[in-house]
């Protein structure tokens, strides 16, 4: 089992206990894929993060960091026991990726904030990415 290096998000550090691991035998039930549409390559080395709102507050808490893949994927994003109903995030730090090319970019970073209704169902959220554009849907 390995652990993705920590990631520092914008006001966030996780402790190492939180950090994503890749999971032997035990899929999350929630997936996420980058696809860089300009390149029309993964969109590989993105930090991102994984939030829960607290209904009695509205504020946000940090669930775990990661990094994609070379495929663009972040496996092992929660556990199964871990996944409630309730309003997450995705937080995908997309300006230090177009850095890490050498482009600029016009969003900084990207977040998807969506609802689960039936923590039992698998969900799976695609961000579609350009230097000046991005669009999400809920996948398969």
């Amino acid at each position: 089992m390995s652990a993705y290096r920590l990631q520092q998000l914008t006001g966030h550090i996780l402790p190492e206990n939180k950090q994503i691991t890749e999971m032997a035998g035990t899929p999350s039930p929630l997936t996420t894929h980058v696809l860089n549409t300009a390149a029309g390559v993964p969109g590989s080395n993105m930090a991102l993060g994984l939030f829960r709102q607290d209904p009695s507050n509205n504020t946000w808490s940090l669930i775990t960091t990661g990094t994609t893949n070379d495929d663009g994927r972040c496996p092992g994003l929660i556990t199964k026991q871990m996944f409630t109903s309730g309003v997450y995030k995705l937080r995908f730090e997309t300006a230090q990726y177009w850095e890490s090319m050498g482009e600029p970019s016009f969003y900084p970073y990207v977040e998807i904030v969506f609802t689960i209704t039936d923590p039992g169902q698998k969900y799976h959220i695609p961000l579609l990415l350009s230097r000046f554009s991005y669009s999400t849907y809920r996948g398969s």
